[in-house]
């Protein structure tokens, strides 16, 4: 497996041009330089350091030694010093000892850390959205008494849902919370626990939904709760371990490093916990957690493509196989010089930029509806509910597909496990499924983001998309004004997709839930359209301000041939959507 670089530069082009009169209320971070210093140093940590241990990872994987998680080699260490750099504090609030970076800037760490070795950052990730959980929904001494050293990465978060018979339906839950003595005991077991043990942090603050005794059925009936693995002294110190006991560990198809464990509150007197929030208010509290969540795994899945990209890039500059298409007499040649890999190199590498792009215009909107309190603050809201299923979606649909091309780039050598192009997509392939699955994305997307305000919200997006696209006109002698037009035609093509499926919505759910899953994929490749609209435009004004530039001018290219051969095809999906629905009576039990 190649060597993993930071792509610092993209990253910076997208946070330097985002289309907003402020990046953030935290003024520390509006320094273009001192950005760059991040970014860079981020980028020595995650190229020298963790990114090694991503092979060693997935050759050892996570072990289950005398009830506790073993992690591979040299992740411990690795762990230590993301901490000791202060990296784990970037986006938590300045009083606990955060460092409230805008979410801009939070993306593109995330996206670095999950690129240089997913299953490492995993617990990166869960603890970064316990710990937004918590600044919501804990009280004033539970934020005191977990929060600073979470911040600082002394202690680790997890999110503890699922359950044998409840897994996306968390309405089956059974796990309970039992009172005792203004505190709880809770008895039950849990499932598929992401980093739910593991010997890097000094303690693991879990985060598990329960039922309180008499609580009504379903989901109004979930409560939250805090249970650490080590139960905290009046001191702040954790010592004595809890009632929880991990039973085993999953056996995976990827992210072997990261370990998926079976854990068992209460085999004696109940593991301790504390209440979040509000009695049966847990499944709201917890979607804080998850919402963010939703929008880091679409991060995911830009960043195992971007890994996967990088390695079939580096793999076809030094392979030598088969003659060049015009000189037939010619030695063999490097399978860079083949059109049809230079094409999938292509095309990953257009992806990889409109996924990112889209990422980092959803972490926009998350930043300032967070900071803005005028009515724009709702319209960012709004398009980032909107967003957010169709960045989990689709950004983790392509990392599967993109991994699965540079898989192709490697020909046979990619099938082979020494070369560790296969890791890529075995690790890519969990990214559709967990924090929900992409089929419920897109019936969230369906049942409430494309219906609110009866559609409004919707429409008003694509008003805005293609107010951007006339931009595109007054750039003459360029390709720049066919971008435009073609934006148009498919965002008319899905205005149109829309608004059958609204109607469809209200006179057959099961006609229109059949379209969700491909409307999704239709939303987001014209999203990313939109995205490579915005870069090419950006690029051709810095070009006009400070000339020519191969960089500047390929960005333009790689957003014509994104346009051209992903979005535009993309228009035919609306056939699929319409017509999904007829003949799936024939799918039935035959047995």
């Amino acid at each position: 497996m190649l060597d993993y670089k930071a792509p610092i530069k993209d990253i910076q082009f997208l946070i330097n041009n985002l289309e907003t009169d402020s990046q953030s209320s935290n003024n520390d971070y509006s320094d273009p330089e001192l950005v760059n210093q991040i970014f860079e140093e981020a980028g020595k940590l995650a190229s020298n350091v963790i990114a090694p241990l991503n092979r060693i990872g997935d050759l050892e994987g996570a072990c289950l030694e005398n009830g506790v998680v073993r992690m591979p080699k040299g992740f411990k260490d690795a762990y230590k010093q993301y901490i000791e750099g202060g990296w784990g504090s970037i986006a938590a609030k300045k009083e606990y000892g955060g460092q409230e970076m805008p979410w801009t800037l939070v993306a593109g760490l995330n996206e670095i850390w999950q690129s240089a070795n997913m299953s490492f950052a995993d617990n990166l990730m869960l603890t970064q959205g316990a710990i937004e959980l918590l600044e919501a929904h804990a009280s004033k001494e539970q934020k005191e008494k977990y929060l600073p050293k979470m911040v600082s990465g002394e202690w680790s978060g997890t999110m503890d849902l699922t359950e044998p018979q409840a897994g996306s339906d968390l309405s089956l839950l059974k796990c309970k919370a039992m009172p005792n003595n203004g505190s709880y005991n809770i008895f039950g077991n849990k499932i598929f626990i992401t980093h739910g043990d593991q010997d890097m942090s000094d303690n693991i603050i879990h985060l598990v939904l329960a039922r309180l005794p008499n609580s009504p059925p379903g989901n109004k009936g979930i409560s939250l709760f805090i249970s650490p693995k080590k139960i905290i002294s009046d001191d702040n110190n954790a010592q004595e371990l809890n009632d929880i006991r991990v039973v085993s560990l999953e056996h995976k198809l990827g992210h072997l490093a990261s370990p998926t464990c079976v854990l068992a509150y209460g085999d004696n007197d109940g593991a301790k916990a504390e209440l979040i929030g509000e009695k049966h208010g847990g499944l709201k509290a917890m979607f804080t957690m998850m919402n963010n969540a939703r929008l880091n795994v679409g991060i995911q899945g830009v960043a195992i493509a971007e890994r996967a990209f990088q390695q079939a890039y580096n793999f076809a500059f030094t392979r030598l196989q088969g003659q060049s298409i015009d000189n037939l007499d010619h030695n063999t040649v490097l399978i860079i010089d083949h059109p049809d890999v230079k094409r999938m190199l292509l095309d990953m590498r257009a992806r990889i930029e409109a996924m990112r792009a889209l990422t980092f215009e959803t972490a926009n909107f998350l930043e300032h509806s967070k900071i803005s309190e005028n009515n724009e603050s709702k319209y960012e809201k709004d398009y980032l509910d909107l967003l957010t299923p169709i960045v989990k979606a689709w950004c983790t649909d392509q990392g599967v597909l993109i991994s699965s091309t540079g898989i192709q780039v490697h020909g046979g050598m990619g099938f082979i496990e020494e070369t560790g192009a296969a890791q890529h997509y075995r690790d890519a392939r969990i990214l559709p499924i967990y924090e929900g699955t992409n089929g419920i994305q897109a019936l969230d997307l369906l049942r409430r983001k494309l219906i609110m305000e009866n559609g409004k919200v919707f429409h008003r997006l694509l008003d805005e998309i293609n107010k951007k696209a006339d931009e595109c006109f007054k750039i003459k002698g360029t390709k720049i004004p066919e971008l435009g037009k073609n934006i148009h035609e498919a965002t008319d093509a899905l205005r149109e997709t829309g608004d059958w499926l609204l109607e469809s919505w209200k006179k057959n759910r099961r006609m229109a839930a059949a379209g969700a899953t491909p409307f999704l994929e239709m939303f987001g490749n014209i999203l990313g359209g939109w995205m490579m609209m915005k870069n090419a435009l950006k690029a051709s004004q810095l070009i006009k301000n400070s000339g020519e530039s191969e960089y500047l001018n390929d960005k333009i290219s790689i957003s014509s041939f994104y346009i051209d051969t992903i979005m535009i095809p993309s228009i035919g999906i609306k056939n699929t959507v319409k017509n999904a629905h007829k003949n799936l009576h024939v799918i039935r039990n035959m047995q």
